[in-house]
């Protein structure tokens, strides 16, 4: 080998050339091998220039390995880094992650291979140069940043695709590698294809849109619709079913009149190709149902239509039924609708009032009685399958619906109906286009409009058969008619009054209108008609209504009107004489009435000589009388003009006059003056009387008091005379009246106007006792003089006597002022007893007769009755309490505010006695609260020996000393066994971890709290622990409360059963704890569902490698990952659950409990997942049978395709998207093309075909969410 040549540097050999001499066999050295691909040596050089070219050989020589050899090796190895290079690339594309180690690493290698290991070798034709070498290291070096940063470039796709194609395989949840193409493309899931041929016949189809069809007044034809497709009719047989007679009449359409329909439909149609459909349109003018019997085309065959019929009947029709155009309040409307057409109907009417829409209404499913109709229970073209059917169910019926409602607002209704519908689905719309500018006037009868009237009512007011009415006779009064009606006010309108009149004289005894009685009308307004009472007699409305309603009569109903007869006069007199003298001293008049009362009587009073003074006597009875005693003497006349009654007025008297002559009488009166004289109850009064004329005199007196009199005749001598009254017993007003006098000739006479008055007091004297601060009791300090407030009425001074009740004492004092005190010096209840007055004696008031007067309370001291202090060997023990608490306790003062309290404490602890010390207190309100000492354990006992308040000094009679106990507990301790001594942890809970001891001294159970510290963390955490029952303590910190790294552990409290609570210094003896992170795992997907074919996949944290836990359907399974993604393909179905992990820093186990459910891929088959084949006419139709598995309900999509032609590729034409909630579904299609599935979807997964033509989305499965 050494007669290779020897290549450039930085080049490639030469080629030999020609003109080359062979070498020499001679020439070769011992060491060279004849090539097995050389025939003929090479020529030799010149020595010369061997020796000037002559270079050093590869580094490995060419007899231990060949330099092809040596060229392979390099290649396999170049070979080789790429595949691992590629196996890097296709770990961080699969984890979508990236890795600068790995490229530093791959940057690395590729300097060394191609910097230094080809180099260094120096194998022929793998001699680079310098520049060669760095170019190679570069553009591999960039090669390897954009594969280990998954920079997007095309040969990235290039590269995965060949490493899927290579590695296509990864780990399964079993623990296997499998292959995930076959499970995410799984072709067994949707199986079945079904082809429909369409043969090819012509076909005609009356009615193909399935519509409905009516005829009325306006619309009197239309056009039936016929699809004929390929075929090119020449005869056309109908039959028409009738609605009445349900007889067939069979309509021939021949060859001349359809080709004038060809030609519309070819117009119409605008289309040059024979063979597309054709839609005739045949016009008709009868109701009835249309068969489509036979089609015969041009070459004399039948085409075979479809079972389709029209239905023709007259349209719709609704309206309004007159009912009249008025209705009165509170009336039904009491309006109906006519429906016409064929059952079942639909109307819909509106209802107005006011010129406001108030809602309207529907009814639905009209038809009359015992009326069956098939349109309720199918459609329209499934009711005629012949001729031979009956038919009598389309034909028009009549259904009235009645509408009734309370008029009971509004005046201006209107019903009008909207909209009607026939069981066909014929539709009339009624309603008139409000849009518009110019409204479309109504149609007639289908609207009702009428107005609403109030109905009036009547009643008397103020006039009934107990308070009737009297009216003059000759005179007509109206009665007091009082309208209203329904609404807010009267009726305006004009009343038609019929009323009952019976007259006075013919009213039955019971008050009620004779067999007789006159039936009265009158019509009247109520601004200004009335009704006139002229007769005497009982009237009684009957009924009352205006021009549209009739009304109400309220009570009361009847009205009694009375005459009463016309006031007369009667006199009757009598001379008032003296009897004893003869002489007239005056007229004695007697009135008689007739008529009613009161009545008044005017007369004129003339003396002879003088003029007439009218005067005046008012009577309230039909009896009366009145003197006439002039005081002078003379002639007198007196002339009666008028009387007058409660009803007529100022009736004439005629030549009623009286006259007589007056001579005086002797009289009498009182000499002092009339001015009231004063006196006192029970006392006497006395008046001087005058007498003139002859005596002796017999006087005659009253006493008058509160309308009673007291009369008294006494005999006089003298002409003057003092009358004594009697005892006067009640206060007031009394008058002494003289009232006649008898002279010596034994005349009497009348004395008027001779009257004298006396005032007697009211009252007696009286006392009682007065308030203080509104009460008749007193609060004072004991031994002080207390001054009662008195009362008295009367005249002063005044006398009184009362008497101590509780020390049986009597007293009389005597008391100048009404308002004077009463100043006593001892507690008790006083009562007055008896008072008197500068004149009379009084009384006393029983109900302020008494005083109570009551000394102030000395201070008390005492200890409320609480839980905690109970009363036990004759002094209060209050509960424990502990070393150094705050405590303190109540005492209750009772007196009167400040207060002050002296106590001594007394102090008794273990092995050790305390000096008494005294304190004092000063309390500003009944309760005060004394702070106990607690800073040693021991027995404390208070003593309070003195007392004293605002009122009241101590005094040691009255104060009673009391002593409080109090037991002051020590308080527990708590340490550690082994301070400073450092424990490990885990982050999370783990078996086995250390705990720390602890010892605790006290009465248990304890109560622990200790503080752990972290490095960095300023604020602390808080462990508690709680029902500690030993001394001895295992202490185990919550994992929540630690952190990683080394945290300090003190103790901040303890707490034994008695309550006490010790707290350490703060730097006090400690703890530590070391505690290492636990690894964690987080899915990647918050998810809970997933499908078979999807990957799992979590995130681990912590140092790798990882020991995956995990249960799947029940068996418990364990897993190494090297990397921080822990993934793995779901193949099989069933519920996977991460249960722990472990890394490799530490022995910590992390419990994890973290579940996803996998679901299996849903399936299909279509008839049966084969292959099917239907032929089928045109118009006829088959299922196609889906059956699936998985969870409903199920979503699919299926595809109607072009059936496929030798040479051409399938069209899809239509894709429809059905729903199933059962495990098998029938979908009856008669559209010619293969129908397939494309996609299935069920509760939780799905799958679809790739690359199918107009569905969106890739193959492969899904989780759904419903």
């Amino acid at each position: 080998m050494n007669g290779t040549p020897r290549p450039r540097p930085g080049g490639f050999p030469s080629t030999p050339q020609p003109g080359q001499q062979p070498r020499s066999p001679a020439a070769q050295t011992p060491n060279s091998a004849r090539r097995p691909n050389v025939n003929t040596p090479l020529p030799n050089v010149p020595q010369r220039a061997v020796q000037a070219t002559e270079q050093p050989g590869p580094w490995i020589p060419a007899h231990i390995i060949d330099p092809a050899q040596q060229r392979f090796y390099v290649a396999s190895i170049y070979v080789a880094l790429w595949a691992w290079k590629l196996y890097d690339f296709y770990g961080l594309a699969i984890e979508e992650d990236e890795s600068l180690v790995s490229c530093l690493k791959w940057c690395g290698l590729d300097m060394v291979f191609f910097m230094l290991g080809v180099p260094l070798l120096d194998i022929p034709w793998l001699q680079w140069s310098t520049s060669t070498s760095f170019l190679l290291f570069v553009v591999h070096s960039a090669l390897d940043v954009m594969l280990m940063f998954r920079i997007g470039i095309p040969v990235q796709a290039w590269f995965i695709s060949l490493a899927g194609f290579l590695f296509d395989s990864e780990l399964a949840i079993s623990e296997r590698s499998v292959k995930p193409g076959p499970i995410l493309h799984n072709a067994s899931l949707i199986l079945g294809k079904q082809i429909i041929n369409i043969l090819p016949e012509g076909s005609a189809v009356l009615n193909p849109d399935k519509l409905s069809f009516c005829l009325n007044s306006t619309v009197t034809s239309l056009d039936l619709p016929i699809l004929i497709n390929q075929t090119e009719p020449t005869e056309i047989e109908f039959v028409r079913i009738d609605f009445d007679t349900s007889k067939n009449e069979t309509i021939t359409v021949k060859k001349g009149e359809l080709k004038t329909l060809l030609s519309r439909a070819r117009k119409a149609a605008k289309r040059t190709d024979p063979d597309d459909p054709l839609l005739l349109r045949y016009a008709v003018n009868k109701p009835g149902v249309y068969l489509l019997k036979r089609v015969i085309d041009k070459s004399k065959l039948e085409v075979r239509p479809r079972t389709v019929n029209a239905v023709v009947t007259k349209c719709p029709q609704a309206r309004v039924k007159p009912t009249g155009e008025r209705r009165c309040r509170n009336d039904l409307s009491n309006v109906e609708l006519e429906v016409e057409g064929v059952p079942p109907l639909y109307v819909k009417y509106r209802l107005t009032v006011d010129h406001k829409p108030r809602g309207g209404s529907e009814f639905q499913n009209l038809q009359p009685d015992e009326f069956a109709s098939p349109l309720s229970r199918h459609t329209s073209q499934a009711l005629v399958k012949s001729g031979k059917e009956d038919v009598s169910w389309a034909r028009s019926q009549k259904v009235t619906v009645p509408l009734n409602e309370t008029l009971a607002t509004g005046s201006a209704w209107e019903y009008a109906v909207e909209e009607v519908r026939d069981g066909l689905g014929n539709f009339v719309n009624l309603l008139e286009n409000e849009e518009e500018d110019r409204q479309k006037p109504k149609v007639t009868g289908t609207y009702q409009g009428f107005e609403v009237h109030e109905r009036p009512k009547v009643y008397f007011e103020g006039c009934n058969p107990q308070n009737p009415i009297r009216v003059a006779k000759g005179e007509k009064r109206p009665l007091p008619l009082k309208y209203a009606s329904t609404g807010k006010g009267r009726v305006e309108a004009q009343h038609n009054v019929e009323y009952l009149f019976t007259p006075e004289a013919d009213i039955v005894a019971d008050g009620y209108h004779s067999a007789n009685a006159l039936v009265k009308q009158s019509k009247i307004k109520p601004a200004s008609g009335k009704i006139f009472g002229q007769e005497a007699g009982l009237y009684t409305l009957k009924s009352v209504s205006t021009e549209f309603c009739e009304g109400e009569v309220l009570e009361p109903t009847s009205c009694l009107v009375q005459n009463p007869p016309e006031p007369e006069l009667l006199l009757t007199s009598e001379d008032i004489v003296d009897k004893c003298a003869g002489n007239p001293i005056g007229l004695r008049v007697a009135l008689d009435f007739i008529g009613t009362p009161p009545f008044l009587v005017k007369y004129t009073e003339q003396r002879k000589g003088q003029r007439a003074v009218p005067r005046h006597i008012e009577v309230g009875s039909l009896r009366g009388s009145f003197d006439l005693t002039p005081q002078s003497a003379g002639h007198y006349t007196y002339k009666f003009m008028t009387v007058s009654d409660a009803i007529y007025r100022d009736r004439p008297l005629d030549n009623v006059e009286l006259q007589q002559d007056v001579r005086p009488p002797a009289s009498a009166h009182f000499i002092e003056s009339k001015h009231p004289k004063q006196a006192c109850i029970d006392d006497y009064a006395e008046f001087d009387v005058r007498l003139i004329g002859d005596g002796p005199f017999e006087l005659e007196y009253e006493v008058v008091h509160n309308g009673k009199r007291s009369k008294q005749t006494i005999q006089v001598e003298e002409q003057h005379y003092t009358i004594k009254t009697p005892k006067l017993k009640n206060g007031g007003e009394y008058t002494v009246a003289l009232t006649s006098i008898v002279d010596g000739m034994k005349c009497k006479d009348t004395i008027k106007d001779e009257e004298v008055k006396v005032q007697v007091r009211h009252e007696r004297p009286k006392a009682y006792f007065g308030l203080i601060d509104g009460k008749q009791s007193v609060m004072a300090l004991e031994g002080r003089s207390v001054d009662l407030p008195l009362r008295l009425s009367g005249i002063g001074p005044w006398t009184l006597e009362y008497e101590n009740l509780d020390a049986s004492q009597k007293q009389k004092v005597h008391v100048s002022g009404a308002n004077a005190p009463l100043a006593i010096t001892q507690q008790g209840t006083y009562q007055l007893l008896s008072v008197r007055d500068s004149v009379c004696p009084g009384f006393i008031e029983d109900k302020a007769s008494t005083f109570q007067v009551r000394w102030i309370a000395r201070p008390q001291i005492s200890i409320p009755e609480i839980p905690s202090i109970i009363f036990q060997g004759g002094k209060y023990i209050k509960d424990a309490v502990c070393e150094g608490d705050e405590d303190s306790f109540e005492i209750a003062l009772s007196g009167n505010a400040p207060f002050e309290v002296s106590y001594t404490q007394h102090y008794k602890g273990k092995g050790k006695t305390a000096a008494p010390r005294d304190k004092d207190i000063r309390a500003l309100s009944g309760l005060t609260t004394v702070r106990a000492d607690t800073s040693s354990a021991g027995t404390y006992e208070y003593t309070f020996n003195k007392l004293a308040d605002s009122r009241y000094d101590h005094s040691k009679r009255h104060f009673q000393p009391l002593t409080v106990q109090q037991t002051v507990n020590p308080l527990p301790s708590a340490r550690f066994d082994t301070p400073g001594k450092t424990y490990s942890y885990c982050s999370r809970e783990s078996d086995g971890e250390e705990v720390i001891p602890m010892t605790l001294e006290g009465q248990a159970p304890f109560y622990l709290e200790v503080e752990i510290k972290q490095a960095g963390i300023p604020k602390p955490e808080l462990s508690t622990h709680r029902d500690i029952r030993t001394n001895k303590f295992d202490l185990k910190i919550e994992h929540r409360k630690l952190h990683l790294g080394v945290s300090s552990i003190t103790i901040r409290k303890v707490r034994d059963a008695r309550g006490c609570t010790f707290r350490p210094a703060p730097n006090g003896p400690r703890v530590q704890v070391s505690v290492h992170d636990a690894p964690t795992a987080t899915a990647l997907e918050e998810r809970a569902d997933f499908c078979v074919g999807e990957r799992l996949s979590f995130a681990l944290s912590g140092q790798n490698p990882f020991t995956v836990y995990y249960t799947f359907n029940g068996e418990t399974r364990k897993a190494s990952n090297a990397a921080t993604t822990f993934r793995r393909l779901a193949e099989l179905p069933g519920s996977f659950t991460v249960t722990g992990l472990r890394d490799s820093a530490s022995d910590c186990l992390a419990p994890l409990d973290i579940t996803k459910h996998i679901h299996s891929i849903p399936s299909v088959r279509l008839s049966g997942g084969q292959i099917s084949s239907v032929d089928i006419h045109e118009g006829g139709n088959t299922d196609l049978h889906f059956q699936f598995e998985g969870t409903p309900p199920f979503e699919f999509t299926y595809t109607r395709s072009t059936n496929a032609a030798r040479g051409k590729k399938s069209r899809v034409l239509e894709i429809k998207t059905e729903v199933s909630h059962e495990k098998e579904m029938f979908v009856p299609v008669q559209e010619e093309g293969t129908y397939e599935v494309v996609s299935i979807k069920d509760r939780w997964c799905g799958f679809a075909k790739p690359n199918v033509e107009g569905v969106e989305g890739r193959g492969g499965q899904k989780l759904l969410q419903y």
